[in-house]
């Protein structure tokens, strides 16, 4: 067989597997996007939307597990006073609440009875 003939047959394979073998790296990126990275943006908005929404009165809990009532805002510093016992008022960042603490229902008072 002459040299010049497999050399040829060498480049005539086609490249047709090059983007095919892609295929599982983008469909895992996918279902990456769909079921961890979404849903995280979405309940990182819905936090921020609550931050911005606290009102003086709002019961909240911190993120380090402390639990009162807003006393104070100080819009320009983002800053919250949170009263967490009678004679007890400490200053939070903003960003620094967790949650509001939402008060019982009476479906879940009648639930806890039972």
């Amino acid at each position: 067989m002459n040299f010049t003939v497999m050399a040829q047959a060498g480049k005539a394979a086609p490249a047709s597997g090059g983007l095919i073998s892609f295929a599982p790296f983008i469909l895992i990126i996918v279902i990456f996007y769909f079921l961890i990275i979404r849903p995280q943006q979405k309940k990182e908005k819905e936090r921020k939307r609550m931050i911005n929404e606290l009102r003086v009165g709002d019961k909240v809990l911190t993120i380090g597990g402390i639990q009162g009532v807003i006393t104070g805002i100080r819009e320009n510093e983002d800053i919250v006073t949170v009263k967490i016992s009678d004679n007890a008022k400490v200053d939070f960042i903003r960003s620094a609440i967790q949650n509001k603490v939402l008060p019982p229902s009476a479906n879940d008072r009648n639930k806890a009875k039972k």
